[in-house]
């Protein structure tokens, strides 16, 4: 019903910047809200951000200032520009949406923070 492509992730030196972008296509209607969450090797995934319908935004507190997540509902596309990378950093990021109260996630893709 609704599909995801996530693409940004790679390989970037500490104090770089990446930016993930999810889109979506398929039966994208009541879109209650989008987001990333993180999974570091031998850790749960963990919230990295949430966009609301009203593109009110919500962050870990230890990525504030450095991360931020936006929408595009023209190209039914969110982003996650991540800027002043650490090592700890270093994850699979999946975007999902929530749509119709369902939740939908991305493939998943890697961030790579080398020191």
């Amino acid at each position: 019903q609704v599909q995801l492509v996530e693409s940004g992730g790679g390989l970037v030196q500490a104090g770089g910047s990446l930016r993930l972008s999810c889109a979506a296509s398929g039966s994208i209607f009541s879109v209650n809200a989008a987001g990333w969450h993180r999974q570091a090797p031998g850790k749960q995934r963990e919230l990295v951000a949430s966009i609301t319908s009203e593109f009110s935004t919500k962050y870990a507190d230890s990525l504030k200032g450095r991360f931020t997540i936006s929408r595009d509902n023209t190209k039914n596309t969110v982003y996650l520009q991540m800027n002043s990378l650490k090592p700890e950093d270093t994850a699979v990021y999946y975007c999902w949406w929530c749509v119709s109260s369902r939740a939908y996630w991305g493939q998943g893709t890697q961030v790579t923070v080398s020191s």
